[in-house]
């Protein structure tokens, strides 16, 4: 059977599982469409969040971030880890025990403001949006190598079968195919990543092997930060001491953990259990499916990095790379995609790869002939182009597929739902129509979700970046506009309505508008054009890493505009103390 075929049957029966499931747990009350009727058992609860937080980004893009990136990149693995940590223990359980559908829901309510709820429902929207982008983009990665269509033909297949599954079972059928869809994902993520650790080191764990030794006898870590360096790139298990690099990774780590525990579609999936310490056990189970695949993954990242620079030099000498003509077929595979480029710039019919942007290796670039590096590789195939690196069998390569198909739209579908929620529920119920019956709502709410479908396949079209980047800035979005609100909702009392909206808009409007200025994303009138990156910035603070500066100024913005107007009213005090004090923690009080 051809690889084609394989990948065929392998992606359509996974297909057909999801829709199946959605049918089979199609919602038919606002209840089961938004909060699934809040009883999910914790582990399953678990495992449906690490699916929904194992996205693209983390499938796909997160291993090839760590091979190009190394050390710099573990900010990845220390902030999306560390803040579940955080959820688990500061917002899951108060906000489970408040009992309410949707995130702005429980902000309107605490800061007793029809205002704040729509201004939460705007960085909801944002965040969301931001986010799944880069979901359709891993969509369009791995529809248009494995399936041989094209980008734009992957991203609307995805789109419709996200549209099928997620608009018949709302959260109920999200919930049950979201466990299916982490049982593909983690399975395709391992196999791979166990038979590459025992082609390299002979350890059939990963994680073990990274930090084994490489089958030449030499440690493998050491070993790549000879290959690497050989061709002038920077050490791979270095760090980069720079006072600017240092503020960067700092202030990027917090941004991404503070930004995971204040994402909505991971939220509202704490509503769906039955009691608060269902909560509480769902954050922990989830924890633990996570750190499988990031336990994993440095080894992936650090392995496909050696395989893919053997497979240009198989002489083991970086000065002798190999011909053009005698490329591997896995390089002419992705050639046609467009995510891999070759340009023989100097003429010589050699793929010759590395920094030329390197001043100590300029001079032995010289030296060999080489007149700039010839290869460009997107950095999001590199996990679905490793097995076809390592040479598996083409039954690992079709699931590697399907994997990554489950993790890009298991995440798209929680935050599509998570946007369809705040627009149903949030605006179209909450302000527009109060009266809107159960059936219209829920009529509302799925009509919400096809329109943002749409919105996410026309922005996945055109992304700002690759799918892991993309995701960091919706991170930065959501640690600076709805974190801050709602710890604050939770622990603090004096916190009153106006605090709330200002800290809001404030810590929103100066992270997007950051991220536009510095990512060149504005349009000069009178030039028809966008301009280049600015390079100028705040203190040298990238736009990935702003959110943990927008979390601050939200954090002081509201407390002195809070401070400098009337109090909390003493229902509103009593409320918070009644979600935050232990008494009952089993029970939560659903609306």
């Amino acid at each position: 059977m051809d690889q084609y075929t394989l990948n065929l049957l392998v992606v359509g029966a996974t297909f057909a599982l999801y829709i199946g499931i959605a049918i089979w747990a199609r919602a038919g009350s606002t209840s089961e469409f938004y909060a699934a009727s809040r009883g999910v058992h914790p582990v399953t609860n678990g495992m449906a969040t690490a699916a929904d937080w194992m996205s693209a980004a983390s499938f796909i893009s997160m291993a090839g971030l760590i091979a190009f990136g190394g050390y710099g990149a573990s900010s990845f693995l220390m902030g999306w880890t560390g803040g579940y940590v955080l959820l688990a223990l500061l917002l899951a359980p108060y906000l489970r025990k408040f009992g309410k559908f949707t995130v702005p829901e429980f902000i309107g309510d605490r800061f007793y403001s029809p205002t704040a709820r729509m201004v939460a429902v705007l960085c909801l929207v944002v965040a969301s949006v931001t986010y799944v982008i880069g979901q359709m983009t891993g969509v369009g990665v791995a529809f248009s190598r494995f399936l041989e269509v094209s980008n734009t033909t992957g991203l609307l297949i995805g789109a419709g079968v996200v549209f099928l599954y997620a608009v018949l079972g709302g959260m109920k059928g999200i919930t049950y195919t979201q466990v299916a869809q982490y049982c593909v994902l983690i399975t395709a993520y391992t196999i791979p990543a166990v038979f590459i650790s025992l082609q390299l080191t002979g350890n059939p764990v990963p994680g073990l092997g990274l930090f084994g030794n490489h089958v030449s006898g030499e440690p493998l870590l050491a070993r790549l930060d000879q290959v690497v360096t050989d061709l002038g790139f920077k050490q791979y298990t270095a760090q980069d001491g720079t006072p600017s690099s240092v503020i960067n990774m700092t202030l990027f780590t917090f941004s991404l953990m503070i930004g995971t525990a204040g994402l909505p579609h991971v939220i509202i999936r704490f509503f769906t259990v039955p009691k608060v310490a269902d909560a509480r056990w769902s954050a922990g189970w989830a924890l633990v499916f996570i750190a499988l695949l990031y336990l994993t993954a440095p080894a992936v990242g650090g392995m496909a990095r050696l395989n893919l620079i053997d497979t240009i030099y198989p002489n083991g000498t970086q000065s002798e790379p190999i011909d053009y003509e005698a490329r591997p077929d896995w390089v002419r595979n992705w050639e046609v995609t467009g995510l891999l480029k070759f340009e023989d710039k100097n003429g010589d019919g050699k793929i010759q790869w590395y920094d030329d942007g390197s001043e100590d290796f300029a001079a032995t670039a010289r030296e060999r002939g080489w007149t700039g590096s010839e290869l460009a590789v997107n950095r999001d195939i590199l996990v679905l182009a490793n097995p076809e690196i390592a040479r598996l069998p083409g039954w690992v390569i079709a699931l590697v597929a399907a994997g990554g198909l489950a993790a890009a739209l298991s995440t798209a579908a929680g935050l599509l739902l998570a946007i369809s929620g705040a627009v149903s529920h949030d605006l179209i119920k909450g302000q527009i129509n109060p009266d809107i019956s159960e059936k219209g709502e829920l009529l509302a709410a799925r009509l919400a979700m096809a329109a943002t479908i749409c919105v996410a396949t026309y922005l996945g079209l055109n992304p700002p970046g690759f799918a892991a980047q993309t995701v960091a800035l919706a991170f930065g979005i959501a640690a600076a506009s709805l974190f801050p609100v709602l710890m604050m909702g939770i622990f603090s009392t004096r916190i009153n309505n106006r605090g709330a909206v200002a800290g809001m808009l404030t810590g929103l409007l100066f992270t997007v508008i950051y991220i536009f200025l510095h990512k060149g994303w504005f349009f000069i009138p009178g030039t028809n054009q966008f301009p280049d990156t600015i390079s100028g910035s705040l203190l040298g603070i990238q736009s990935t890493a702003i959110g943990s500066v927008g979390a601050v100024l939200n954090f002081a913005v509201a407390y002195f505009v809070s401070k400098a107007s009337e109090d909390t009213p003493r229902e509103i005090k009593e409320l918070v103390e009644s979600v935050r004090v232990p008494r009952g923690a089993g029970a939560a009080v659903d609306h």
